[in-house]
């Protein structure tokens, strides 16, 4: 009985939960006279007549309540107060016909409106609330549906909440029939996607099936993410979901391309060596030099044959092209490792690429912080970093200079080079006393010397000039001269020991006689490793006397040829090498030995490079440092009577060889 009795309570507690809110009342039929008065109405609207009409619509309201013209006459009141951009009033006539217990139908468009006025208040909040309330009318057309939700999406976008605005992005591109309001929606959701979202983000996005087409382009930006955490089956899930919710999209074929990038990543040919270079353009002449000593160092060419195997492919001399060339190198050649590349603006792609997918690579350039955070990037050149912290060692610790002034072109080489000597010169103790720019294309350095030593701004030594000035009128009263002070009166202020001017040989042979004739005769010249070169002394002549660069001692060595890769090298290819030549040898023989010394997989590649010591490179013994930089041996050049030679404390030293060995890449 008892059983019953709580059975049958339960039931009646069921039927009171489903007993709905009470329905509204019907709207009263209004009169004809009625409506035809606001038929009237609605032509003096049309017609421009718009405070009349108004203060009628008003009337109608009052004389016919609970009617269906007072229904009418406030969504025509409504509109035109949102058309006005009066969003208050707007507002309070679209929420009256929806708190009104009157029936009406025009309800969905009263809730629409009211949502809207109050997102244009600001009041995004409450317009949120109201747009979901309107959500739940039951029966609401597919077309207001859209536009509640087209509403809903600028409201969330507004509050910063992007991953509910996602949701409802998804149920615009699935409902929209038009074309291009669906590719704005595909845009939209990758930018949020790809700029806003974290990785909790696109998780939720990727767990929920809501998100429709979101989800592929969440599912392929989680990939990415987790590939560079080298997560690579996290990568690998990811980016299958992403080719079967995206397909035809072309998040799906970069999807695909990823895929097949992962599984390459298993097969390794440990004697497949790749390189990135750029074969075609105008550094193809030194991508063929460094190719030949690579070929040359892994056996491939020579004496010593080996069963290495180059893959080769060509940069484009573009960071993209480097991108695909490093992706073809491990899909279809399952190379070991890949060395490139040679330039600056190819160099970074090569090494983000490289060390995204596992692969060991060795870079040829100077590019600043190429190898910076990265495992499976090292790099053998003479870098920028290795050259400025010999070259202000030497001035300060040896030669005893203090103070600097740095002449330098505004293109990346000028401006790079001249912040690290401004950094290593202020971490060693001295001071930067004067810095002067000048644009790439300058062929008169008359105006930025004179900036550097103050004779370019008068006034700012008034004083100075003006005395100058009197003494030479008065010279020249006795002498009976000129009428004008010539532009030269002010001795140039030299408080400098050195001047560092990192630029090409062809723009110091204008500088340095410039200087010479602006009086600056007693500062040093300091430069680069593009300064080795018989075109430093053709163009420079007497006035680069004594100017000072640090370079590879490759060629200042007398012993150089007669080494085992001058001597291989010369009477393979019939050519005398440089430092180009050398350093792709350089790093042919070191893959070799140290896979045929047992390091046949990528990781175990990479190790081997990071705790390399005491390799004998062409130049003299390298060893890798804790930035995976080889470090090489550099000498110290100066110009001592027209020639470039080894530097020492006496000028001594055996004639370096005058051929070109850096590169302004």
């Amino acid at each position: 009985m008892k059983m019953q009795l709580w059975f049958t309570l339960l039931i009646f507690q069921l039927l009171l939960s489903c007993v709905s809110a009470p329905k509204k009342n019907p709207p009263v039929v209004a009169s004809y006279d009625a409506k035809k008065e606001l038929a009237q109405v609605q032509i003096e609207i049309a017609a421009g007549s718009d405070k009349r009409a108004v203060q009628k619509l008003r009337n109608i309201i009052a004389k016919h309540p609970r009617s269906d013209v007072a229904d009418d006459a406030t969504i025509q009141l409504a509109r035109y107060y949102y058309h006005k951009s009066m969003f208050e009033p707007a507002y309070q006539a679209y929420i009256s016909l929806v708190n009104s217990d009157v029936f009406s139908p025009n309800e969905s468009e009263a809730l629409l409106g009211a949502a809207r006025c109050l997102s244009k208040l600001g009041r995004l909040d409450e317009a949120l609330a109201l747009n979901a309330r309107g959500l739940k009318i039951v029966g609401l057309s597919p077309s207001f549906q859209l536009e509640f939700h087209k509403l809903r999406y600028s409201i969330l976008t507004a509050l910063g909440d992007r991953v509910d605005a996602l949701k409802t992005l998804a149920f615009i591109y699935d409902h929209e029939p038009n074309a291009e309001i669906k590719v704005n929606a595909q845009n939209r959701a990758s930018e949020i996607v790809n700029r806003y979202l974290n990785q909790t983000d696109l998780e939720k996005i990727t767990d929920n099936s809501d998100f429709g087409f979101v989800r592929a382009t969440a599912a392929y930006r989680l990939g990415t993410l987790r590939l560079q955490g080298k997560d690579i089956d996290g990568a690998r899930t990811m980016f299958t979901h992403a080719r079967d919710w995206g397909q035809g999209t072309l998040n799906a074929q970069q999807a695909e391309n990823y895929l097949a990038q992962i599984e390459s990543r298993r097969k390794v040919d440990p004697y497949a060596i790749g390189a990135v270079l750029p074969l075609t353009g105008k550094h193809a002449p030194v991508a063929q030099k460094t190719l030949k000593g690579l070929e040359l160092g892994l056996g491939i060419y020579g004496k010593e044959r080996s069963q290495f195997k180059l893959a080769l492919t060509d940069s484009e001399g573009t960071p993209e092209g480097a991108r695909h060339a490093v992706e073809r190198l491990l899909a279809e050649d399952s190379v070991i490792a890949v060395v490139g590349s040679l330039l600056s603006r190819t160099a970074t792609a090569v090494a983000s690429k490289t060390e995204e997918l596992g692969v060991p690579s060795i870079a040829l350039s100077q590019k600043s912080g190429l190898t910076e955070g990265g495992t499976y990037v090292f790099r053998n050149s003479v870098t920028g970093e290795m050259q400025v912290r010999e070259l202000v060692r030497l001035a300060m610790d040896q030669l005893g200079y203090k103070r600097f002034a740095i002449l330098y072109p505004n293109d990346s080489y000028g401006v790079e080079y001249a912040n690290l000597f401004w950094d290593e010169v202020l971490t060693h103790g001295g001071t930067i006393s004067g810095a002067q720019i000048y644009s790439p294309e300058e062929t008169d350095f008359r105006a930025p010397i004179r900036r550097l030593v103050g004779t370019y701004y008068v006034e700012d030594r008034k004083a100075e000039y003006q005395n100058r000035v009197r003494e030479w009128f008065t010279k020249q009263k006795s002498l009976k001269g000129r009428n004008s002070p010539p532009d030269d009166l002010l001795p140039p202020v030299v408080d400098f020991d050195a001047v560092f001017i990192p630029d090409s040989p062809k723009a110091l042979g204008q500088i340095a006689p410039m200087m010479a004739y602006q009086g600056v005769n007693s500062a040093r010249l300091l430069g680069t490793n593009i300064w080795n070169s018989a075109e430093l002394l053709r163009r420079g002549q007497k006035n680069v006397e004594n100017a000072l660069f640090f370079d590879s001692n490759l060629t200042a060595d007398p012993a150089f040829k007669s080494s085992h890769f001058y001597q291989e090298f010369k009477r393979v290819y019939g050519d005398e090498p440089g430092l180009f030549e050398a350093q792709g040898y350089e790093v042919g023989v070191l893959l070799r030995q140290l896979i045929t010394g047992g390091q046949t997989t990528r990781i175990g590649l990479a190790q081997g490079l990071a705790s390399l010591r005491e390799y004998k490179g062409v130049s003299g013994p390298m060893s890798m440092n804790a930035q995976h930089e080889l470090v090489r041996p550099l000498t110290p050049l100066v110009v001592n009577q027209g020639a470039i030679v080894a530097w020492n404390a006496g000028f001594e030293g055996v004639p370096a060889s005058s051929k070109q060995k850096g590169s302004k890449k």
